[in-house]
């Protein structure tokens, strides 16, 4: 959906979607000025969105409650000595954290094939809710296997093997359906200036509502995850068939708010499927130089004489999915030690004295953190920056979340060291009892990951639905998803290294690739924000559709961009604005509404000859674009201009759209122009 301002005066001036799209995304004085100065503020949400939240709530109470005790019942056998951890399988250390990362492997692999089906056949709601069944059924199953009876009849590995099959399923399923259908809770979107109780004047930013969503769905889910005390203490005092039965009772709860609120909900309706079109495109680029702009329809019809089947619509959207995926494949590392937690760390807690604390208790201390850290980042830090016009950007907050990670494996790597430097046992701990070392002292740890989290994988999310294409969102997020696939079986792969008395090499090797990791990230990101992000529905010509040809009356690209620089002519009110390109490409016009603004727009020093005209009839636009650079910007081709008509907003009112005509679109405006525009307010 187009997102225009609304003003309470004309005095803001109007801003198109390229725009915002530009001041979402900076930070700096120069995005501040163009918003007049205004602070930018979240929308509130609707309490559906609410419902949606709680949904996830309950889905997180599950997950965490069965997996918490999972290392003690696959490590420990199931009768034990006093003093040691429950256990029921006994299949050892290295074995349990096999199976355990093998787990998280299919869990973030599954949800590929899920997002197909949500994106392309059932949508996304009808994919949730068969999700959230699956998951269920592999509650239900693993209450069932654990028993103990059925454990001493060797039922106990097959029945969880079953329980985690079809709880990766549904649980990964549920993970990348959610996060897109809460976004979609949020329907407005479009920004507007509003009047707080304190008299400031505000403007509402898509943006940071985003951010606002996502930082409150991860919250809300770690609070759920509090169900990890539960189901340890449970596990340890009563036993494990208990603990799984409680997280079956959370799912239920779950699937009947899903069910119950279904005629609440905003559903997106399905799109048409892309994927076989995507896949096309994607090949059609690889055999092309590994360049999206030769999939072009146009430059395949001039280049290769040949017709494609989709559309430059699709090839634009299909890009900007593909430079979002870039990002999320940075997380690799990310997740590789955020399941130490999981595992590892919760074996590292076996090593010191816990004082009849259980030592897969002290992992709980992440979501604390989170619950903790939470609303002190979203609702302190964040607005304290933005009362000094700072808005952090996306690759920023994920580059401070991979140092807090980095921070958090070094501190590993120093409990570790102190293990082993505790007697009786030293760099052997657990072969002749536990070594004299609190177990406590592993909690800061939990809290650094937790700052990691909420910095680096909250933005993720965002990042990853505002910049995915509308018929790919949950695919992006599976692909998100898949990237901790890829950590899990990285994890895993280490395993047979993470042992004593080589731990504190381990940790240290961690610290050092994260670090490199971060240092790596910020240096080919860190101009990433400022490229353009394209509104929803507005790239490519207006007339096509996702898996349409090319329209034939569109020029097809030149061969060679020239080397003028482009520009746009200063016209009168009523006049039609010209866009110039270059002597390759053709000029489209863009018309508007006589009107005059009611801001005086700067005129440039190179513009005296006109400085004599009326200085409110006329809008100059100066261009400082490379002069290689494209109107589209994929790969140095210049893709023609469709025609738009837009209107300047009346005073005091909406930008009106003539006969609901589309405005100009980030893909032909913004990578040229929308940096540039210089209203004086």
């Amino acid at each position: 959906m187009t997102r225009s301002l609304t003003t309470e005066g004309s005095k803001y001036g109007f801003y198109s979607p390229a725009m915002r799209s530009t001041l979402s995304n900076q930070g700096d004085s120069e995005s501040l000025n163009k918003y007049g100065g205004l602070r930018r503020v979240r929308e509130d949400v609707p309490w559906r969105l609410w419902i949606v939240a709680g949904i996830g709530f309950w889905e997180r109470a599950a997950f965490w409650g069965l997996t918490a005790p999972w290392q003690n019942y696959m490590e420990h056998p199931l009768h034990r000595d006093a003093g040691q951890p429950a256990g029921a399988l006994g299949l050892g250390q290295a074995m349990a954290t096999r199976v355990y990362c093998a787990f998280y492997i299919f869990y973030y692999a599954a949800p590929i094939l899920v997002a197909i089906v949500a994106d392309s056949y059932l949508g996304r709601y009808v994919t949730l809710v068969a999700s959230v069944v699956l998951y269920c059924l592999g509650c239900a199953i693993l209450t069932v296997s654990s028993v103990t009876s059925v454990i001493e009849r060797g039922w106990g590995v097959p029945g969880l093997a079953i329980a985690m099959f079809l709880i990766g399923l549904g649980g990964g399923g549920f993970r990348a359906i959610a996060v897109p259908f809460i976004a979609d809770q949020q329907t407005e979107t479009e920004p507007r200036v509003m009047t707080l109780k304190t008299g400031e004047v505000v403007v509402t930013d898509y943006q940071i509502t985003l951010q606002y969503i996502y930082n409150l769905y991860y919250w809300v889910g770690n609070v759920g995850s509090l169900s990890w005390f539960a189901t340890v203490y449970i596990e340890t005092h009563v036993n494990f068939t208990a603990a799984y039965g409680l997280t079956l009772g959370f799912m239920v709860i779950a699937l009947v708010m899903l069910v119950g609120g279904r005629q609440y909900y905003t559903r997106v309706p399905r799109e048409q499927n892309a994927l076989p079109e995507a896949f096309k495109i994607v090949v059609c680029a690889c055999r092309s130089g590994f360049k999206m702009g030769r999939a072009d329809p146009s430059y395949q019809l001039e280049h290769r004489h040949r017709t494609v089947p989709w559309s430059t619509q699709l090839v634009d959207e299909l890009t900007r999915g593909l430079q979002a995926c870039r990002i999320l494949l940075a997380f690799i590392m990310f997740y590789i030690c955020f399941d130490q937690m999981q595992n590892n760390l919760i074996s590292q807690a076996g090593q010191m004295q816990t004082n009849g604390t259980p030592n897969d208790l002290l992992p709980a201390m992440n979501q604390v953190g989170c619950i903790v850290l939470g609303p002190l980042i979203q609702e302190v830090l964040y607005p304290f920056l933005h009362r000094r016009r700072i808005y952090p950007t996306a690759v920023s907050r994920i580059a401070i979340g991979f140092a807090f990670v980095t921070l958090s494996m070094l501190y590993a790597t120093l409990v570790q060291l102190f293990i082993y430097r505790s007697p009786p046992c030293y760099d052997q701990p657990g072969s002749c009892g536990r070594n004299e070392i609190n177990v406590w002292i592993q909690a800061p740890l939990y809290l650094l990951i937790s700052a990691g989290e909420i910095f680096a994988y909250v933005t993720a999310l965002e990042y990853a639905y505002d910049h995915s294409p509308k018929a790919m969102k949950v695919v992006v997020q599976a692909i998100g998803l898949l990237v901790g696939s890829v950590g899990s079986a990285c994890a895993m792969a280490l395993t047979p290294v993470a042992r004593n008395p080589y731990l504190v090499t381990f940790y240290a090797s961690l610290t050092g690739s994260m670090a490199v990791t971060t240092v790596i990230f910020w240096a080919l990101f860190r101009r990433h924000d400022s490229s353009p992000v394209c509104v929803e529905g507005t790239a490519g010509p207006p007339a096509a559709v996702l898996g349409v040809t090319q329209p034939s009356n569109t020029r097809p690209a030149a061969n060679q961009v020239s080397d003028e620089a482009p520009s746009l002519s200063p016209i009168d009110a009523g006049g039609p604005i010209e866009l110039h390109s270059g002597s390759d490409c053709s000029s489209q016009t863009i018309r508007r509404q006589s009107q005059t603004p009611s801001w005086r727009p700067a005129i440039p020093r190179k513009s005296s000859k006109r400085q004599g005209r009326e200085a409110d009839d006329q809008i100059n636009f100066v261009s400082r674009a490379a002069p290689s650079t494209s109107i589209l910007g994929l790969h140095g081709q210049c893709t023609p201009v469709p025609s738009y008509h837009f209107s300047l907003p009346p005073a005091g009112g909406r930008a009106a759209s003539r006969g609901g005509e589309r405005r100009p679109s980030p893909s032909c405006l913004h990578r040229y122009y929308a940096s540039t525009i210089q209203p004086s307010v």
